[in-house]
């Protein structure tokens, strides 16, 4: 079963986020902590970490794309 992988809040005052750069893609094998997707905020660029280990089954979100803390980014089926 696939499991939704959210954008968390990086910082206190960051709610938006532009999409740089997915370090991973579909069919991609990832563990808890494992860089996802690279974000730029309005300060730094940050790495996402995969909050499960499993397998990458969706990318919902395109490089370029400007999206809100707590947005589905994707989608990853867990390991048992």
């Amino acid at each position: 079963m696939s499991e939704p992988v959210n954008l968390p809040r990086l910082g206190d005052t960051v709610d938006e986020v532009l999409v740089l750069e997915w370090l991973v893609s579909i069919g991609s094998q990832v563990n808890k902590g494992d860089p996802l997707v690279r974000v730029e905020t309005d300060k730094v660029e940050v790495d996402v970490e995969s909050p499960l280990s499993g397998t990458v089954e969706e990318i919902l979100v395109g490089v370029g794309d400007e999206i809100k803390t707590g947005v589905l980014i994707c989608r990853i089926v867990e390991m048992n």
